[in-house]
């Protein structure tokens, strides 16, 4: 049985896929299996992936496209190992990701959800790390509170997160009816009741940009997660409180800046806004223009390789 059983969504991806197997293929250590979920691309994915040479590669294939969640699922119900692993198939690991992950579990086996920090690609090769809160932290450690130190860009994202498959028997897989932000749904059922061992070493190039990337497109049709459905939750935990308003607080923006004023009152109706900092609570209420002025600025800015954000 492989220690590492490591998942591949495929839609799309054929400028990119063989990069991020190839990634794979290279990694320090070799103790893993390959699940490529292909989910009815219409490009030539699937002719690129077929002609790597591996014995550790495994490909399914779905009858129809289903979406992200529910190729992540369909994975982690093919695989073999105890810690299942993700890679997009436009980002790529650097050599040691697994052998560090690997490390962790064998420092913190409480922990039960392991991952690493990551970098960000941007066009002309420009390279940015997020600003999250990694520097304050030992480089190897247990996260006490995941939700207080998640209120700034992701600590990591679904390509450096590691999960032992108990956890998914314990709080379920990814929610396939959610279309967009189906990491942060899942990130708040597992965090609630796992630590995460975490390294601050960024061990995965996150692609900023690419055909079909999810974070590149609109909310128009999307379906988002019920955050109230954690109601119960955050009368128990006043970070995961702030955490879900700061979510919110993003989610109500985006709606904004693409004039959806329904789903935009909808959502900032719901936002404690006594959790969002001064500048959070500012761009809330600031006009459209306004809000349009400040993302070219910060777009400016990000080609200098400069990151503005607004909870500094």
């Amino acid at each position: 049985m492989p220690f590492f059983s490591i998942i591949i969504p495929l839609y799309n991806k054929e400028k990119f896929v063989e990069n991020a197997v190839n990634s794979i293929l290279q990694q320090t250590i070799s103790d893993f299996e390959i699940i490529i979920v292909e989910d009815c691309s219409t490009d030539k994915s699937l002719e690129v992936v077929s002609k790597i040479q591996s014995d550790k590669i495994k490909i399914l294939h779905h009858e129809r496209n289903k979406g992200l969640s529910a190729s992540r699922n369909t994975g982690i119900k093919n695989s073999k190992a105890n810690y299942i692993t993700f890679l997009d198939a436009d980002d790529v690991w650097k050599p040691n990701y697994l052998e560090k992950i690997k490390t962790l579990i064998h420092q913190f086996p409480e922990a039960k959800l392991y991952a690493t920090n990551y970098e960000e690609l941007y066009p002309n090769n420009l390279i940015l790390l997020p600003k999250n809160n990694s520097s304050h932290f030992e480089s190897d450690s247990l996260i006490s509170d995941f939700f207080q130190t998640s209120l700034a860009q992701p600590l990591y994202c679904s390509c450096s997160l590691c999960v032992e498959k108990l956890v998914f028997e314990k709080v379920g897989l990814y929610d396939e009816k959610i279309s967009f932000g189906e990491d942060i749904d899942f990130n708040i059922r597992a965090n609630s009741s796992y630590p995460l061992a975490y390294s601050k070493d960024a061990l995965v190039t996150y692609t900023m940009f690419s055909e079909n990337q999810i974070t590149n497109t609109s909310l128009k049709n999307k379906a988002i997660p019920n955050f109230k459905a954690y109601e119960n939750r955050e009368n128990e935990n006043s970070s995961l409180k702030k955490y879900i308003d700061f979510n919110r607080y993003v989610f109500a923006r985006q709606y904004k800046m693409e004039n959806d004023d329904w789903n935009f009152l909808k959502m900032k109706r719901e936002i404690n806004v006594g959790n969002l900092n001064f500048k959070q609570r500012f761009l809330l209420n600031a006009p459209l223009i306004l809000l349009q002025a400040t993302k070219k600025i910060k777009h400016y800015f990000i080609k200098k390789g400069i990151r503005i954000a607004t909870f500094d």
